[in-house]
């Protein structure tokens, strides 16, 4: 029986639809960032990651499901071996209207104009500091000048927006919050700052103690920009000013001060198939099984997702000490 077009939405039991997945296609990444990785982390095995097939496969049945935007994220997605090969065929997916990437930016400089000719539309790079020793701090191996040559790589290429990502904690880079905003400014791209997440332990710190609320990081900001606010949106949960007299958007993501959950439009798929209905919860399916079972086929795939809507949690509980807090690092999860 064929289903009706309704009933192949993506819709969960709140009456969010989801159009937009995160798909990560490694947990592997050159950099050890404080806040994604311990310090010796330990990698998943080959065969319990998924093929780039299956990646494709993933990514298509939810285009056929009304998945509209996709960012590809891991770990740090330009480090999987032939990832340009799987980029380029979800870059020509009917019905996907903007291909994303999340990146370190450290192989931006040969990769980013493959990316954009491959179908990239808009893509983000992490820069946490730009004083060369305190970056080395942040991302425990990252060379700061690999990831400014790559900034100015994707300036280059052309794609629509350009963003960069910035983590800001107490005792590592408080005091960049302008610095970093000077440096967005001046090349007319965005910056989002982002509240770091508490998912799994850090090995170094302690997330209760250098989390800096984005209300502070915002304070900062306007003690020289004016900032108006802006209703415009992205694929994902920022919320974003316009810097008055600037082409440059301020972007704010703020999971532990502000829950932005009830517009949630989105699901991640980890590395080794596991379908996340929520960031800050384990209310997962398992996709893996389903590719990898000769019994199931392509229409299975699709229905395992449709049925997981009824499981897509209404918000997350991050810092609830009445909730079971998640154990897994962000690259693990799909940053």
């Amino acid at each position: 029986m064929t289903r009706s077009a309704s009933t192949r939405e993506l819709i969960d039991k709140f009456g969010r639809r989801v159009d937009y997945i995160r798909l990560s296609v490694t947990d592997r990444c050159d950099f050890r960032c404080v806040y994604c990785m311990t310090e010796d982390m330990k990698f998943l095995p080959r065969k319990e990651i998924l093929s780039l097939e299956e990646l494709y496969q993933v990514a298509r049945a939810f285009t056929e499901l009304g998945v509209r935007k996709i960012r590809l994220t891991g770990g740090e997605p330009m480090v999987r071996t032939d990832v340009m090969s799987l980029i380029e065929k979800l870059g020509a997916l009917p019905g996907l209207d903007e291909l994303l990437l999340t990146t370190n930016g450290a192989q931006l400089d040969k990769f980013a104009q493959p990316l954009k000719a491959a179908g990239v539309n808009r893509i983000n790079i992490s820069i946490d500091s730009l004083d060369a020793e305190r970056f080395k701090r942040i991302s425990r191996v990252g060379k700061l000048d690999r990831v400014l040559a790559g900034i100015d790589a994707a300036i280059l290429a052309g794609f629509d927006r350009i963003r960069l990502n910035s983590v800001i904690m107490r005792g590592y880079n408080e005091d960049e919050v302008l610095a970093l905003t000077d440096f967005a400014v001046a090349r007319g791209i965005d910056i989002a700052f982002i509240e770091e997440m508490p998912l799994g332990e850090a090995s170094d710190h302690n997330r209760e103690e250098t989390t800096c609320s984005n209300a502070w990081v915002r304070q900062i900001i306007e003690s020289k920009y004016e900032l108006i606010q802006s209703a415009e949106k992205t694929a994902g949960p920022s919320r974003y000013a316009r810097i008055a007299g600037q082409t440059s958007r301020v972007g704010f993501i703020s999971p532990v001060t502000h829950n932005f959950c009830e517009d949630c439009n989105r699901v991640r798929v980890t590395v080794e198939g596991r379908l996340l209905l929520c960031l800050g919860n384990e209310h997962s399916v398992d996709l893996r099984s389903i590719l990898r079972d000769p019994t199931q086929g392509y229409e299975e795939l699709q229905q395992a997702i449709i049925a997981s809507m009824a499981i897509k949690p209404e918000r997350h509980f991050f810092y609830d000490k009445d909730h079971v807090q998640p154990v897994r690092l962000m690259n693990m999860t799909g940053g």
